[in-house]
């Protein structure tokens, strides 16, 4: 094993798992539980990472030779993997492609994911935190409509294969499910996650990270 995977449950972490498992590179598992009351990441990632989030990575044996290499951000790791894997998954050598894959492996947390933390934060206040969310729904789903229309043409954010891209697109997409009205209503975007949930490495993904809440629709 040379790639050490700190895993939080529920977490962006699970997308980790699953592109390692497509790209068939070797990986351990270290487990994390979130704090009960406050559903924090626990204080023992931060002898991980400074900044003590998941996911985080260890790369205990680096393709250059070097020492010990931790990454952090899924965006990052997402292509640190992907050059550990000598490109497999990465950009497509078309041009427009190549330019889809760019945009949606870093969309995924840049400008989808936001506002579905958002509303779970408003989830969490009374009365003004339903009423605050009204305000924000209409946001997200400008998001999602955006979605459903990329995929109404091809099978993948990057075209006709799997890339990154669309590891990185899988969380946000399962949490908009469970929390931000994805349904029946966009029906291109469900068929993904469908074929997304289908894929054997996904499952395998599963197996090794643990209970995990947003692969099996709302939570």
């Amino acid at each position: 094993m040379t790639i050490i995977v700190h895993h939080l449950e529920n977490s962006r972490s699970q997308r980790v798992l699953w592109l390692l498992e497509e790209l068939e590179l070797p990986y351990e598992v270290k487990r994390y539980e979130r704090d009960k009351a406050t559903m924090l990441a626990p204080p023992e990632l931060r002898a991980i990472h400074p900044l003590g989030k998941s996911p985080v990575i260890e790369d205990t044996a680096p393709q250059d030779g070097g020492g010990r290499r931790v990454v952090a951000e899924t965006g990052a790791i997402a292509e640190y993997l992907v050059d550990r894997a000598d490109g497999r998954l990465g950009s497509p050598s078309r041009r427009d492609a190549a330019l889809d894959y760019r945009f949606f492996l870093h969309y995924a947390e840049g400008s989808l994911m936001p506002p579905l933390l958002l509303l779970l934060v408003l989830s969490r206040i009374p009365l003004l935190g339903k009423r605050a969310a009204k305000r924000v729904q209409p946001m997200l789903d400008r998001h999602l409509d955006f979605v459903e229309a990329r995929l109404a043409d091809r099978p993948w954010f990057a075209g006709d294969a799997l890339t990154a891209a669309d590891v990185m697109m899988s969380f946000p997409l399962e949490a908009a499910v469970s929390r931000g009205g994805l349904g029946a209503s966009r029906p291109n975007t469900m068929a993904w996650l469908e074929r997304v949930h289908a894929r054997p490495a996904y499952q395998r993904a599963l197996a090794a990270g643990g209970p995990y809440a947003y692969a099996g629709g709302p939570a």
